[in-house]
């Protein structure tokens, strides 16, 4: 019984504070794999190739490939940028909100690789010639964006909105000291924080700080008002890989995983509104003073922590002629989640005395996520010692992707699992690669595709192209380099909700809309000694 009264505490907090959502899933489960320098510029093409570390996590057969012990270190660098603009929502193209093209940039280091397999020949011409194990930590995942956006807006505001929201819901409760164990986080920031209060006597209809009301009851933006949004989002997933690995014959090279996933995400974003002459945003006050708004800032913050575990097997089959195929199939990964969250907001007069500034607490809540199963073809031809061509298949259907209690009920995702089914479906991943040998250098190329895993999104959803060169030494060293561009799906963001409507319930005013669009470029080192 205690089990339980402590897992609906744990709901009502979620539900008041931050509500998981059909995207965070997503978030937790899809892969951009990184890997070596040459897997990533070849585009990581390598179900069937293997060989190399930054393989073993696509294919757990390619350990078994190279009969040799190897180690690698791969360092490398990431240079995101993002633009952000409003979108119109008139057709003659007139821009009433975020009138300027913004361009983030950001620069992050990281470890896509880090690699040890060690060989073991058992000294047979046939049958099991050689076993290999190993522990790999390769990069399936980066989130690194920066984005930030403004322009003047002179219809619509962010505590405007939110006033609307909050109606029908006492004052009185949501500046009560459990305010937060019942209502949504940031309505009672704005309430405690001087963003909405009540007006003309009234206990649960609320008015924005930047708003004027009229004596026939109207509701207006007092002027214009100067709008920032920015959002900062770092982190990335790893997979850390025990293998083992087998070649038979040399023609059947099959191999096995356990891995485990770690992601880390942090997700930071603001939304500020200036008044550009507070002389236009009079408030009277009930002693018969008045005080003008001048300016805002509302912040949300997220982070998550994700730990998993699964299997993979995977065979390589060598038939002759150059031609090779490779198949794998990856288990769910069960994972803990653990979030924590906090809203926060001030509001600024020009006199300070009414300033006002509110913090939700720290919230936190852990539950248990199931990602679906993965199943990755490959096919590639050799010509010799001279030229490599692959090409990869990888299937994915996000429609199975499961939220639970950390007990295993899921009664109380049942609804999100069911909107899950709905939204989602299956992701088409397709790599191709290509290398050529010149003596001690190598020269490569690669590309890959995936459509959105949304029944309702169309078309493109992540590509990438990459490139690189290779070395390799007469003895044990080789080091390879790598350049890869990933371009995004463009991202239409709304900060606020529709809240001005006409009498036939269409919109009268709507409310800013940003077009954000993201590509990086990132580039990777490998450094490997074989033994």
């Amino acid at each position: 019984m205690r089990k339980t009264a402590i897992s609906i505490l744990l709901t009502l907090a979620a539900i008041a504070g931050r509500a998981q959502t059909a995207y965070d899933g997503l978030l937790f489960s899809e892969n951009n794999y990184e890997g070596t320098a040459r897997s990533v510029a070849m585009g990581n093409a390598f179900t069937a190739l293997g060989g190399d570390l930054g393989s073993i996590t696509l294919n757990p057969a390619g350990s078994a490939v190279a009969g040799y012990s190897q180690f690698t270190i791969t360092p490398g660098l990431t240079f995101s940028a993002s633009s952000a603009q409003g979108v119109s929502p008139y057709e003659d193209g007139s821009l009433p909100y975020f009138q300027n093209r913004m361009e983030s940039k950001m620069t992050t280091f990281s470890l896509p690789n880090l690699g040890l397999t060690i060989n073991w020949d058992t000294n047979r011409s046939t049958g099991l010639k050689n076993v290999t194990f190993g522990f790999i930590v390769n990069k399936s995942a980066g989130f690194d964006q920066d984005v930030y956006a403004k322009g003047m807006n002179s219809t619509t505001t962010f505590m405007g909105a939110m006033a609307v929201d909050a109606s029908g819901i006492p004052a009185a409760d949501l500046n009560s000291t459990n305010a937060y164990d019942y209502y949504p986080w940031d309505m009672v920031v704005g309430y405690q924080s001087g963003m909405i209060s009540t007006f003309g006597g009234n206990e649960d209809e609320y008015v924005g700080a930047s708003e004027l009301v009229f004596d026939n009851g109207d509701i207006v933006l007092g002027g214009e008002i100067e709008q920032k949004y920015g959002r900062r989002v770092k982190g990335s997933k790893y997979d850390y890989v025990f293998n083992l690995g087998a070649n038979i014959s040399d023609f059947l090279y099959i191999g096995a995983n356990i891995g485990m996933t770690a992601l880390d995400y942090g997700y930071d974003e603001y939304f500020k509104e200036a008044a550009t002459d507070p002389a236009d945003f009079e408030i009277a006050l009930d002693n018969g003073q008045y005080m003008y708004f001048s300016q805002m800032k509302h912040r949300y913050w997220y982070n998550a922590d994700v730990s998993g575990i699964y299997a993979k097997v995977g065979a390589i089959l060598t038939p002759g002629f150059g031609l090779r195929i490779g198949a794998a199939i990856q288990t769910p990964t069960t994972s803990t989640v653990v979030e924590r969250w906090q809203y926060s907001g001030s509001t600024e007069f020009t006199s300070s005395a009414y300033n006002g500034y509110a913090s939700s607490p720290e919230g936190e809540y852990s539950y248990i996520f199931n990602s679906p199963f993965r199943a990755n073809l490959g096919v590639a031809y050799t010509l010799g010692n001279f030229a490599i061509l692959s090409a990869d298949y990888e299937y994915c259907d996000y429609s199975q992707m499961r939220f639970m209690e950390e007990y295993g009920a899921s009664d109380y995702f049942e609804d999100l699992n069911g909107e899950i089914k709905e939204i989602f479906g299956q992701q088409n991943t397709w790599r191709f690669g290509a290398e050529v040998k010149l003596g001690a250098l190598a020269l490569r190329g690669g590309y890959g595709y995936s459509n959105s895993p949304e029944k309702s999104f169309k078309g493109s959803y992540r590509s990438n192209m990459s490139f690189g060169l290779g070395y390799s030494s007469k003895g044990s060293f080789y080091a390879d380099l790598a350049v890869r561009k990933n371009t995004y799906s463009n991202e239409y963001y709304m900060p606020y909700n529709d809240y001005i409507f006409n009498e036939d319930d269409t919109i009268a005013e709507p409310v800013p809309e940003i077009l954000i669009t993201r590509s990086d470029w990132k580039a990777l080192l490998t450094l490997g000694w074989r033994f």
